[in-house]
């Protein structure tokens, strides 16, 4: 199971700069009226390119617990760019927690598929009906100046089409071509069920 730890800042996203590009009309005065629903449409788009990609596009910190590891000697982590492993943590079926030394693992970075591997032997056994939880810290950095100009481009265009048809009410829509040709590159395609690869 994976866990958002810290959601993406208000100061970190764009407001301004999405109501910029959307063009709004200008010459009335700014009461922010319009900061609240810009915020929510680029919350959306954020949400929906990085479920897309597999990249977290601003930094923050997850939680992924599991029953096992995939392999006894790396586990890959789903979301990627990896900057740190911050915490790695066992607990016994009672809830009792136990911190592993940091000196037993290592982050193995990648842009698609990070890897937390072990560092002279095996990972530590997880308790019997216990679980493991790794904390981390994903994304392409705090600030929006961070991401990559492509999957910012993307982000603004699918917020912006969250704008144009928002009278449209709950419609399924398809990504939008233009949207999927920018995304493209950033995309992992898993295969074997994302197995220890």
């Amino acid at each position: 199971m994976l866990s958002e730890l810290s959601p993406v800042a208000q100061a970190a996203l764009p407001v301004q700069a999405f109501k910029d590009h959307l063009r709004l009309g200008t010459g009335f005065a700014d009461d922010g009226a319009e900061d609240a629903l810009a915020e929510a449409y680029l919350r959306a788009a954020l949400a929906a390119i990085e479920a897309r990609t597999g990249k977290a596009i601003l930094a923050r910190d997850f939680r992924l617990e599991l029953t096992d590891w995939r392999d006894d000697w790396a586990q890959a982590l789903p979301v990627a760019p990896v900057s740190a492993v911050v915490s790695v943590s066992l607990r016994d079926d009672t809830g009792a927690a136990e911190m592993v030394d940091a000196a037993r693992y290592a982050l193995e970075r990648d842009m698609h598929r990070p890897r937390l591997r072990s560092v002279g032997g095996y990972l530590p056994g997880v308790p019997a009906g216990g679980t493991v939880e790794v904390v981390f810290t994903a994304g392409f950095g705090p600030a929006w100046a961070d991401v990559p100009p492509d999957l910012g481009q993307a982000v603004f265009l699918l917020a912006a089409s969250y704008h144009e048809h928002r009278h449209e009410g709950e419609k399924a829509r398809a990504m939008p071509h233009g949207i999927a040709a920018l995304i493209e590159r950033w995309r992992n395609v898993r295969v074997l069920g994302g197995g220890a690869a």
